[in-house]
């Protein structure tokens, strides 16, 4: 093990110095890794959606139907009686002792050779294939590897607590890249293998997972990935966050540190730029601020043009949908856009020209009135939280485009949160990380 170990060290050594000569700077280090896994057979019945895109209530259902769902570890606190709460050390516990359970099972596997995988998600005509790697913590720190929202304290430290505890990574991190032909090439010619998983969930997305061990075909990515100057987190800012965090919590306790160690890499699926699909993240409020329907569209008429077009999803960029007291308006700003890209995205323009003069949202990320809604509930989830009362305005937003997020992260900006929601949701527990 120790001689592996050491061969295994010399080569990453050589393999920088190779990169550090022919291009002058090492970027995108990409590592394969001895993933944990579910055999074919069990995929279906393991595999996950998001811990955060569930509620415990939502998980608890799932786990109740089939209970070796991968939720038992990222949301263990479903599996324990109601009312524990979800950052306790009984959950963090829970976790631990579900992924040994797992693991001695059988439902969960550990393969023999560092290797990478390839992810693929079918919905419809769309298709996306990213690499599953471990990214480097070292990359995120520095900034090379791009992100472009803030993260919540609590959420990542829930997250660090989680990643300690069960000494793996349990979610991907979506990273993104401008596409490569000769990666597209690659992943071409891999993908024609035999899958290591296949199934269709509950949506009609279709999830196929491909491992790729063979040390020449693992050196090529290697290479190809090499060469490409950054990496952008499109999805999973905690996730990364506390990674980093537990990286430099590793390294500063080690003093053999050597920087090829696991916990020096996060867990990530890496998808080129133009196979990504970002839906709108739709924004309800619970209150007109104390105007009345007739005088909140006066003032909104301040800064917009406003017509009851009954058009529930905008067209284009620039233009917003309201719905108010069961009817719908289109909103297009009055005044041109200006600024850079970050005041000119659509989720910008409508904070600073109505959730916060008119409605008073000065921090979206903070203030409890507002909501958001995920694209792919539809328009119909809007209508119905308004009218059901608990809502007062909802609002339905053209999608971010990704030139507009690496735009931004580019620039060194920040988001307004809950900008983009990426679609089909990558499922947790088909490949995991440990840190050892």
């Amino acid at each position: 093990m120790r001689t592996t170990v050491f061969f295994t060290s010399v080569f990453n050594i050589f393999h920088r110095l190779h990169m550090l000569l022919t291009k002058g700077e090492y970027m995108a280090d990409v590592r394969p890794f001895r993933g944990i896994r579910p055999e074919f057979e069990n995929a279906e019945k393991v595999a996950c959606p998001p811990y955060d895109v569930l509620n415990t209530a939502e998980a608890r259902e799932i786990i109740a139907g089939n209970d070796a769902s991968f939720l038992r570890i990222v949301r263990s606190e479903a599996d324990l009686p109601e009312g524990v709460d979800p950052c306790s050390p009984e959950v963090y516990g829970r976790a631990r002792e579900n992924l040994a359970s797992f693991l001695k099972k059988g439902l969960l596997i550990q393969d023999e050779n560092p290797s990478f995988y390839l992810y693929t998600l079918v919905e419809g005509v769309h298709r996306q294939t990213g690499l599953i790697a471990g990214a480097s913590a070292e990359e995120y720190i520095a900034g090379s590897i791009r992100k472009h929202e803030l993260t919540r304290k609590a959420k990542e430290e829930d997250r660090v607590r989680h990643i300690d505890s069960l000494n793996v990574n349990s979610g991907p991190v979506l990273l993104t890249y401008e596409a490569d032909m000769e990666i597209d090439a690659l992943v071409r010619k891999c993908v024609e293998r035999e899958p290591v998983a296949a199934f269709e969930d509950e949506a009609g997305v279709e999830h196929i997972l491909h491992k790729i061990d063979d040390g020449i075909v693992v050196e090529e990515f290697r290479n190809l990935f090499s060469k490409i100057d950054t990496l952008y987190i499109a999805d999973g800012h905690h996730r990364s966050a506390s990674a980093a965090r537990v990286f430099e919590k590793r390294r500063d306790a080690n003093s053999a540190h050597t920087g090829d160690e696991e916990y020096c890499f996060f867990l990530s699926v890496i998808f080129p730029d133009e196979q990504l699909k970002i839906l709108a993240y739709n924004r309800v409020v619970k209150d007109l601020k104390g105007l009345t329907e007739a005088a909140f569209l006066e003032k909104v008429e301040e800064a917009f043009q406003v017509t009851r077009s009954g058009v529930k999803e905008p067209t284009a960029k620039g233009e917003f949908s309201m719905y108010l007291s069961g009817k719908w308006y289109t909103l297009t700003p009055s005044a041109p856009l200006a600024g850079a890209i970050l005041q000119q995205l659509d989720v910008s323009v409508l904070q600073d020209r109505l959730l916060q003069p008119v409605l008073g949202i000065n921090d979206p990320r903070k203030d409890e009135r507002i909501d958001f809604v995920g694209g792919s509930r539809g328009t119909a989830e809007l209508e119905k939280l308004v009218d059901e009362g608990g809502f007062s305005v909802a609002f339905s937003m053209f999608p971010t485009s990704i030139d507009e997020l690496t735009g931004v992260a580019k620039q060194g900006g920040i988001m307004p949160p809950k900008s983009t929601w990426f679609a089909p949701k990558l499922r947790s527990g088909l490949v995991i990380h440990s840190l050892d």
